[in-house]
């Protein structure tokens, strides 16, 4: 019996002696006179048990079969579902096996199978929250994860997501490379499904902008010259959607925190559809994992209004979304791309354009445009001749080895070469009174 439950048969026995009023042992106890009045009455039947609850020590009516728990736990123990926590178990217990389970039920059994270990949370750095903005496509948030996606299974691959920031809403694209190319399809992409965004909140990569590189402390903020935009920057300026950069990890934090959602759900449920390529994770990743969260995870904005504006005749998405540089035209109307030499058509020959500067245009399809002034003029690539084959040259002439010596001549050289007499200086310091 409890302290509780103590207190209350206190209470009860002086409502019981008419030492106080049925109204007054309610109003102690905290429960309804009417209440009192039943309590009394099990008071007599069943003595002090009448304030233990009857159901104490049974067995819940409720309780599910062990059959069931010893199916969940053999499922659960397979390989493929290594490192599944309880709210994703139960998840996957449903829709794969029709095993339904609660998922509070689900995290006692794990715990006790030792298939799931609860963590210690520990206390971590507080950052201001900063509030959701209010129409979706006020502020788009754009990132690349690099996670081991596939487990070995396959090739390595990143994760380019943009996030809504108003309303969590996600469209992602896994790619074999995070480069400035990927980026605009995804980009693309984005475009074409809900319009133009007000702004993008990235990081500072150098997809996005150029930084002046410098030793601390050696240049002022004075002495840095604006440097040119990126493609990606060029892109944005084009379609007048502002670039904003975090200045730490903590500033974009709502999709920090959805690449650690997907960084567990996502890489368990390729598991389990068995992907093994960038194709099947991307059709697992449409088909699957952003239908969920489209439908899970985003919230409605505080405006219903939407700030996405359309694309404009003026945008030309494949002439914008590509890699542009700039070239001269030679005199002979030939300009050079990419280590080839391409001729523009003579039809598109006019004023101005030898020795002039073109605009060339690396699109995301493989093609090549160049542009002159504002119209698009035709060019061809131009095959190189092969070279022809130089005449060969006539070989010099050898050089004539020396003749073999004679006997008078091997005569005169031993004789050079016979060892020499004594030196003179030697001579001079013998003394010739005492030889015989």
């Amino acid at each position: 019996m409890t302290q509780k439950e103590r207190d209350r048969l206190v209470a009860l026995k002086k409502a019981k002696k008419k030492l106080i009023t049925q109204k007054q042992a309610a109003a102690e106890m905290g429960v309804s006179e009417r209440h009192v009045r039943r309590l009394l009455r099990s008071l007599k039947e069943r003595g002090d048990k009448a304030v233990i609850h009857a159901a104490r020590g049974r067995k819940s009516n409720r309780k599910m079969a062990e059959e069931k728990r010893e199916q969940a736990m053999r499922i659960l123990s397979q390989d493929v579902y290594r490192g599944f926590g309880p709210t994703l178990a139960a998840e996957y217990l449903a829709q794969k096996h029709q095993v339904r389970v609660g998922r509070e039920t689900l995290r006692g059994w794990m715990s006790q199978a030792r298939l799931w270990h609860p963590k210690t949370r520990r206390l971590q750095k507080v950052h201001t929250w900063r509030a959701r903005r209010s129409r979706c496509g006020e502020l788009v948030q754009w990132d690349t994860s690099e996670h081991d996606w596939l487990e070995g299974r396959g090739p390595k691959l990143y994760l380019i997501s943009l996030l809504d920031d108003a309303s969590s809403r996600l469209l992602a694209r896994f790619v074999e490379h995070d480069s400035t190319e990927e980026n605009m399809r995804v980009l693309a992409t984005y475009l074409e499904t809900y319009g133009r965004p007000l702004s993008f909140y990235t990081d500072k990569a150098s997809l996005f902008a150029n930084l002046p590189k410098s030793r601390r402390g050696e240049l002022t903020a004075k002495d840095v010259l604006p440097l040119p935009p990126t493609q990606i920057g060029r892109a944005l300026q084009e379609l007048d959607i502002e670039w904003i950069a975090a200045q730490s990890p903590q500033a974009k934090g709502r999709i920090e925190r959805g690449f650690g959602t997907a960084q567990d759900r996502l890489v368990k449920g390729l598991r389990v559809a068995g992907a093994k390529t960038l194709e099947q994770a991307n059709a697992y990743l449409k088909s699957e994992f952003l239908p969920w969260w489209n439908q899970t995870l985003t919230v409605a904005p505080a405006c219903s209004d939407d700030a996405h504006r359309p694309i404009g005749k003026q945008h030309h998405l494949s002439a914008i979304l590509s890699h542009i540089e700039t070239r001269q035209v030679a005199n002979d109307y030939t300009l050079r791309f990419a280590n080839k030499l391409y001729q523009i058509q003579r039809t598109d020959v006019r004023a101005g354009l030898r020795g002039g500067s073109v605009v060339v245009e690396k699109r995301l399809d493989g093609t090549l445009a160049v542009r002159f002034q504002e119209r698009y003029v035709s060019v061809a690539e131009c095959v190189p001749q092969p070279k022809a084959a130089s005449a060969s040259k006539p070989l010099p002439p050898k050089a004539k080895l020396p003749r073999a010596p004679n006997q008078a001549s091997r005569r005169a050289l031993t004789g050079m070469l016979r060892s020499r007499g004594m030196p003179l200086w030697k001579a001079a310091q013998i003394n010739r009174t005492r030889t015989q």
